[in-house]
């Protein structure tokens, strides 16, 4: 055959071929499945303070429900600061009692006796002195007597208005300002107590979901820094997975969509959400300006199952594969 033919059969076997490969890319895009890998919420759960290790109640593998003690930490200075603090707030909530309350009535009483005997005392000293000035005129007595006389009044009358004022003070009370300051310090102290005792509270880990423990990352007697992960606890009640997808089926998904999806070798459906989509694309090329680039960039979509057909539920375990159909593409 002369090499004219053979160019003019190429050229026409050529859109033949080309035509049959994009029908087989176009088949694979549209039948609309992904596979992902199975995952579970965890949360790690650890202290919030540089602490000790004094018991691990779980293991792995163990179930635990909300509230479930897990590991129980400890710091030197925990019981002596917690006496301190209760001992101060017992200290500063007796002293603003008092001072809210008043003198007690012993108090009033003798601050009246004492006021009684200054002023009787005041009154002797001023009938002394009027009883030897007429003795000092006629010369009976010397001026330095007089002069006692006198000062003891002076004496006796500041001593009877200084325990005069003494009663007021006493009947009236602490003043307002008084009050309040110690109010405000008893204040301060209970909330010094109820920091320790939150404190206190943290360092006993309890379970925040129901789970299993899936990970252990503590023995007694071990110090853990602030925030780091003693247990981890997985919730198999809430399984989901993440699944890439080109930018053309990226187009047609939202959030909110539902899919199905099952397990290799199981003919059980399960019904998922889209619950988030990235914004950005992973496994991207630095310049991606051809087309065989631009059908490698890969977006990635989080599903969640939360309502197994059948009852089939428990079969979703993590780090099973699991293939998922996407929504089909709306007819122009």
């Amino acid at each position: 055959m002369p090499d004219s033919t053979l160019l003019v059969l190429r050229r026409r076997w050529l859109p033949l071929v080309f035509l049959l490969g994009l029908d087989a890319c176009r088949t694979a895009a549209d039948d609309g499945t992904v596979v992902g890998t199975l995952e579970q919420v965890e949360v790690d759960v650890g202290p919030l303070q540089p602490a000790r290790a004094l018991r691990v109640l779980v293991d792995e593998g163990d179930a635990v429900a909300i509230g479930d003690t897990l590991v129980v930490f400890s710091t030197p200075s925990l019981a002596a600061t917690g006496e301190q603090l209760e001992a101060r707030a017992v200290a500063a909530a007796r002293a603003a009692e008092e001072l809210s309350r008043g003198a007690r009535p012993a108090e009033i009483a003798r601050a009246r006796a004492e006021a009684e005997a200054a002023a009787a005392e005041a009154e002797r000293a001023v009938a002394d002195l009027a009883r030897l000035e007429p003795l000092a005129a006629r010369g009976d007595i010397s001026r330095q007597q007089l002069g006692t006389a006198r000062a003891a009044v002076q004496v006796t009358t500041a001593r009877r208005d200084a325990a005069r004022e003494a009663l007021r003070l006493v009947e009236e009370g602490a003043r307002r300002e008084r009050r309040e300051a110690a109010a405000a310090e008893a204040q301060s102290a209970r909330a010094a107590v109820d920091a320790w005792r939150a404190t206190a509270g943290d360092l006993v880990l309890r379970a925040p979901v129901d789970g299993v423990v899936t990970s252990r990352h503590v023995e007694p007697g071990e110090v853990l820094g602030a925030g780091q992960s003693a247990i981890s606890v997985g919730q198999p009640t809430r399984p989901w997975a993440r699944v890439y997808v080109s930018p053309a089926v990226l187009a047609r998904l939202k959030i909110g969509d539902s899919v199905t999806a099952w397990l290799d070798g199981d003919t059980a459906r399960f019904v998922g959400r889209v619950t988030s989509i990235s914004t950005r694309a992973e496994f991207t090329p630095r310049v991606a300006l051809t087309e065989q680039e631009r059908a490698d960039l890969l977006f990635g979509v989080r599903i969640e199952f939360t309502a197994p057909v059948g009852g089939a539920g428990t079969r979703l375990r993590a780090g099973l594969p699991i293939t998922v159909r996407l929504p089909a593409a709306s007819a122009p």
